[in-house]
């Protein structure tokens, strides 16, 4: 049977309006201080172009390395992260009226057998909504969603 072959690997795109301007929003991926209050616990830098950096989710005892491939300020960041799968991501933060921020973040290079990447590729869409999501409540509220962290909590497995 051919329908377990995919024609291309899959693309994921997620996107939320942040009711702040692109720089602040920008700066809320780029520096871990922010980051760190809605994503991953730790980071080993800034997302700048050239760098090299280690984010831990501490709750989770994972950790992965994120290589920046290409930076412009205030408006988009290329990297490259999980160096034993490596897939490209891309945050593109549009400026739109009144000081919002549309973030669009995109992944490709999805790759395997063709289930693992469909697989993959649907639990990163799932994950950057819900940080899309986190980063949204605190940068608009000042609320910290602990959202990342609330997601797969100890004491509920199947």
């Amino acid at each position: 049977m051919d329908s377990d072959r995919l024609t291309r690997p899959p693309v994921i795109t997620a996107q939320m309006l942040i009711r702040r301007p692109a720089a602040e929003v920008f700066q809320a991926f780029a520096d871990p201080a922010v980051t760190t209050r809605f994503w991953f616990t730790r980071s080993s830098g800034r997302l700048e172009p050239g760098a090299v950096v280690t984010w831990d989710w501490e709750m989770y005892g994972v950790s992965t390395v994120v290589t920046v491939k290409e930076v412009e300020e205030n408006r988009r960041i290329l990297a490259e992260w999980d160096p034993e799968s490596p897939t490209r991501i891309e945050w593109r933060f549009l400026p739109g009226e009144s000081d919002t921020t549309l973030v669009r973040i995109t992944e490709t290079g999805f790759a395997g057998a063709a289930d693992q990447a469909v697989s993959r590729a649907i639990d990163s869409m799932g994950g950057f909504t819900m940080v899309l999501c986190a980063c949204k409540a605190l940068l608009e509220q000042g609320v910290p969603l602990n959202a990342v962290g609330d997601a797969h909590p100890a004491g509920f497995e199947d």
